[in-house]
């Protein structure tokens, strides 16, 4: 099935086979290029393919290339580095957006046939997960920036992720880094599907937008906001105790935008530990059915949204989600969206794994950091020593045929060498009292000090 230089990579790293096969299958250059010329509303294609700067920007973003100028010098672009730059600064949101939503759609058939999902927390219920992330200031490369002394902020945007398929599969970028993210929810709202359940911090609850997810037909799980106001209906009653805390549930009325009256459910978890804004106690609001959902699995649904933050933290230390050279709203949040189609990228491989190892706890033991580790040393040898021509059929497979290819590859993977390392609880810090006031000691003094203590 493969050659034999290859087949040395599928022994040494199946990983990062899959990837490069992913990269083949999902972002084929042909098949990219065409994508763009029907989507692009503004841009165009004169002297840099799309298809080039996604490369050139995946190889930063994955961090086998530290920069925009070193990626530039292996690339095959006929262009100068000035008009990569300009290419960059000029690609449309919603190019950015549509790529992110075409490689979700395509990660998303690939898992279902794998059947790598996760167990569903609410079966016959699509869970989305929606979290804001603000990209962190740029460097003040810009003219217009050199001479502020505020960190410039080059956007945000608004990210939907599929917790029972791993997958960011929506975003909506914003240029403006200064802008609310609650002005964004009526894109958002356009997007809701009938029998999904969105699930949100306290930022998003907003009569508006909870009132939309209703109108068409579907659910949310959304801590209550202190500004939106809601009259109770009953007493508390007491709904049981979860990990956290005491949950207790009753009926309250919401008025919405329109003037119609409403009753949803709210549970309260009274939490034994702060949250670290120092809030005492969650409250959710939720308009799924009781039949549906009880009391403790709404609080469980909520508590599982934190994964979303776990995704954030994974974009940022397993890839280079924020390139701080950058300065310009469209390239940053381009190479964001990009962040977020590696992101996905992996997902897939975990997918592989979660079905060829099924007797094993996969997302309990197998570290993404390593994963990741490990691809981004190995790719630059197979990209060199694989000749292109052995990937090209990948692209014209079926799903099916390239899912078994995949779950073969995974089937291969060891992984013991992708064992997550646990730590046991952290130990209160140990305090700092000697030597305040002097700018430095002598470690190798002190060591031998500590040995003769110790004899």
């Amino acid at each position: 099935m493969f050659g034999d230089i290859l087949q040395k990579f599928v022994e040494k790293s199946p990983a990062t086979v899959m990837v490069r096969g992913l990269l083949e299958r999902l972002l084929n250059p042909e098949a990219l290029d065409r994508w763009f010329e029907a989507t692009a509303q503004a841009q165009y294609t004169r002297d840099i393919l799309f298809s080039s700067l996604v490369g050139l920007m995946l190889q930063i973003v994955c961090r086998t290339q530290a920069s925009v100028h070193a990626a530039y010098r292996h690339a095959e672009i006929a262009a100068s580095i000035v008009s990569v730059y300009a290419k960059l600064r000029g690609v449309e949101l919603a190019t950015s957006q549509g790529l992110v939503r075409h490689i979700g759609r395509e990660a998303q058939t690939l898992i279902e046939t794998m059947k790598g999902g996760r167990p569903a927390q609410l079966p016959g219920y699509r869970l989305k997960y929606l979290d804001g992330n603000c990209l962190a200031a740029s460097e003040h490369r810009l003219k217009p920036l050199r001479t502020t002394a505020a960190g410039a902020l080059p956007g945000k945007s608004l990210v939907v992720f599929d917790p029972q398929l791993g997958l960011a599969v929506d975003v909506f970028p914003c240029a403006d880094g200064h802008a609310q993210e609650r002005a964004l929810l009526g894109a958002v709202a356009d997007t809701v599907a009938p029998g999904e359940v969105w699930v949100a911090d306290r930022n998003f609850c907003v009569a508006g937008f909870l009132h939309a997810i209703n109108q068409r037909q579907a659910f949310f799980i959304i801590r209550q906001h202190g500004g939106l106001t809601t009259k109770p209906l009953e007493a508390m009653r007491r709904a049981g105790t979860s990990d956290t805390g005491a949950v207790h549930e009753q009926a309250v009325q919401l008025d919405s935008p329109t003037g119609e009256r409403w009753s949803l459910r709210r549970i309260t978890v009274t939490l034994k530990r702060k949250t670290r804004n120092g809030d005492t106690a969650l409250v959710i609001l939720t308009n799924l059915p009781l039949a549906v959902a009880d009391a403790m699995t709404i609080a469980a649904c909520y508590r599982s949204r934190w994964g979303i933050e776990t995704a954030f933290q994974k974009l940022e230390c397993h890839l280079n989600s924020e390139i701080e050279t950058l300065g310009y709203p469209q390239a940053a949040l381009f190479a964001f969206c990009l962040a977020l189609v590696a992101f996905n990228l992996y997902a897939v491989v975990m997918a592989a794994l979660r079905t060829a190892h099924a007797t094993q706890t996969i997302d309990e033991t197998v570290s993404e950091y390593y994963l990741a580790g490990e691809i981004a040393t190995t790719m630059t040898g197979l990209s060199i020593a694989v000749p292109e021509q052995e990937w090209t059929s990948l692209a014209q497979t079926s799903p099916e045929q390239f899912a078994a290819w995949l779950l073969d590859l995974a089937s291969h993977v060891d992984l013991r060498k992708l064992r997550k390392t646990t730590r046991g609880p952290k130990k209160p810090p140990t305090p700092r009292t000697r030597f305040k006031g002097q700018p430095h000691v002598s470690t190798a003094k002190l060591l031998a000090q500590s040995r003769r203590s110790t004899a």
